[in-house]
């Protein structure tokens, strides 16, 4: 099969690419909502930046798409802040580069700041490396319904190497492993689970998150068996995009690079403290 060219990094692509990744969380909060309704998880959609809450103090509660599909306005931008505020929440803006740029003038004048970048990777498919899988002794499949808390545990144990990371995993990847438009995978070494990757499909777009590897096995090729399975299944399925997310100079992203992701540009996260 042919690898697909690379298309070129613009409006259009960035505009795919934030869609999708919106997509991604507003499922996620949707599947928090389910799973622990205590926690209040909803989200919203003002003028084509969606705000996602899924407590105070998450990662995924912040916005996306900010700026992509129409100028950022005052008014959005005071809609999308009560919203956080009224739950008790900061509130953060992940901006593209390629956002218009009303959304940089006014995160200024409204005394916002930088806090956090991502790099942004993508590669067309069908790609190169869908046969990744047959360099790994790791046996990579979907799983059923039924093996979604055997997925979020071997999740938890690649994840948490850390007490706080542990407690934080526990409930993200059940919340992940059961949202929708979400396709888990699981790589097994001698039929035991031990590494673990998912992809959110929207339209032809596919997001890859998920990926770890419990301590023991890594070294065995599990993650490159994990990442070849999805970029076929996603094929398979019609998409033209591959994408990921990764701080910026990490082993991620230098691992994504070796297996033909490009960076197809950085986004800045933006704070402003809740007031009072």
């Amino acid at each position: 099969m042919t690898p697909a060219p690379f298309p070129f990094v613009d409006l259009d692509l960035a505009r795919r690419l934030e869609r999708t990744e919106g997509h991604t969380n507003a499922k996620f909060v949707e599947s928090r909502a389910r799973r622990m309704p205590e926690i209040g998880a909803c989200w919203i959609d003002v003028a084509g930046t969606y705000g996602l809450f899924d407590g105070v103090g998450s990662p995924c509660t912040q916005t996306f798409r900010l700026g992509m599909f129409e100028p950022v306005t005052d008014t959005a931008l005071d809609t999308l802040e009560t919203f956080f505020a009224s739950r008790g929440s900061d509130t953060f803006h992940e901006v593209s580069p390629l956002a218009d740029p009303s959304a940089l003038n006014l995160l200024n004048a409204r005394g916002y700041r930088p806090c956090e970048l991502t790099s942004v990777l993508f590669q067309p498919l069908p790609a190169p490396n869908v046969d990744l899988a047959s360099e790994s002794p790791i046996v990579v499949g979907g799983i059923a319904p039924t093996e979604q808390e055997t997925w979020a545990e071997t999740a938890v144990r690649g994840w948490g190497e850390s007490a706080d990371v542990r407690e934080f995993m526990s409930s993200f990847g059940p919340t992940l492993a059961g949202a929708e438009d979400t396709y888990p995978f699981l790589g097994r070494l001698d039929g035991v689970p031990v590494a673990t990757g998912s992809l959110v499909i929207c339209n032809d777009v596919a997001l890859l998150a998920g990926a770890s590897t419990v301590p023991e096995a890594r070294g065995r090729g599990a993650q490159r068996a994990v990442l070849g399975a999805r970029l076929q299944f996603a094929s398979s399925m019609g998409c033209t995009i591959a994408m990921m997310c990764a701080a910026p100079g990490s082993s991620s992203q230098r691992n994504a690079e070796r297996s033909g992701f490009r960076i197809a540009y950085t986004r800045i996260k933006w704070h402003k403290a809740l007031a009072g």
